[in-house]
């Protein structure tokens, strides 16, 4: 799963440009496609989305394991619970 530290996501979704409350509705149906415990890239827009998503996915259960900051965006890796 890992490779020199890295991390490699199971699959990835890049929600740049979408709205909330859009961009946690299909966070939440592609960790649904998911088996447990398996790795979610999302690739999230600065402010309202980045604050909300992450919260949203813990309030469900799941685990933020990292969130960085790539190209004015943010990618966040959430582990199905």
């Amino acid at each position: 799963m890992a490779e020199e530290g890295r991390i490699i996501p199971d699959d990835r979704i890049d929600l740049r440009g979408v709205l909330c409350p859009i961009n946690f509705v299909k966070t939440k149906l592609k960790l649904e496609m998911m088996d447990s415990g398996q790795i979610l890239e999302v690739i999230l827009d600065d402010g309202e989305p980045i604050r909300s998503v992450p919260r949203s996915v813990k309030e469900e259960g799941h685990k933020i394991i990292k969130v960085e900051n790539v190209e004015n965006a943010y990618r966040l890796l959430i582990k199905k619970a």
